[in-house]
């Protein structure tokens, strides 16, 4: 009886095929692991949104409240003062002293008319008014920070600027400060929340167009009949001209 002959496998090959097998069968995990945590995700974006929707229109509403109060009441209402602050570069580089240069570079407005967002407070005011002359600024609502991070939101990632596409953008860079998606980002700019430093340096400055309808006289203040300086209010008008 002649005796079967059996092939033998090199040990090498056997491992190989074992080490596949391996990185296949976690490849698969992952990927189950990433689908699940997406539609988490999801869920968890559309309650947040939804929580802030009801926030915001709760804000106008007591706000319409007070004010329809203290007009039966004979005074007027005066609004808390604003927390959020939008700035805009209005003029070049032209006879420019270094102090002010520096300012500007601090400010991240290293181009005309780009622009930033920025805490209300003692320092940041005192940087406004060594640098007024080349800024425009004011106090930007709600529609004003939503139209600016969803048609010219981008992001800063391993020092790109990335565009802000997808979720998960925001969810590797500020994940840590439970910012997960577009409209967290956004809360945490309007409210000044207690992230809004990370989110601020998370943003890329505002690249912004010419304004429609152009600028009146740029070297004069706002109050003047001009551009620069304060607007309060009315930067929310130059915004929707610029974006």
């Amino acid at each position: 009886m002649s005796e079967e002959v059996k092939a033998v496998i090199p040990e090498s090959l056997l491992k190989k095929k074992k080490r596949n097998e391996e990185w296949e069968l976690g490849k698969k995990q992952e990927l189950v692991a990433a689908k699940k945590k997406k539609v988490e995700n999801r869920k968890l974006i559309y309650t947040r949104a939804k929580q802030y929707a009801k926030a915001y229109e709760a804000q106008e509403k007591e706000l319409i409240q007070l004010k329809r109060e203290a007009k039966l009441k004979g005074g007027f209402y005066v609004d808390p003062e604003a927390k959020l602050l939008f700035i805009v570069r209005i003029r070049g580089i032209n006879a420019m002293h270094p102090r002010t240069r520096k300012i500007l570079q601090l400010l991240r407005l290293r181009q005309i008319f780009n622009g930033v967002f920025l805490k209300v407070n003692k320092a940041t005011m005192n940087m406004l008014h060594l640098v007024e002359p080349y800024v425009t600024y004011g106090y930007p609502n709600l529609k004003s920070v939503r139209e600016l991070i969803y048609k010219r939101g981008y992001g800063k990632l391993n020092k790109q600027r990335v565009a802000l596409s997808d979720n998960a953008i925001i969810e590797q860079a500020l994940g840590k400060f439970g910012i997960i998606c577009v409209e967290d980002l956004m809360h945490e700019i309007m409210t000044v929340g207690p992230h809004f430093k990370e989110a601020n340096n998370f943003l890329w400055p505002f690249k912004l167009k010419a304004p429609l309808g152009g600028l009146k006289k740029k070297r004069n203040h706002y109050v003047e009949g001009g551009d620069a300086g304060n607007r309060e209010n009315y930067i929310n008008e130059l915004i929707r001209r610029m974006n």
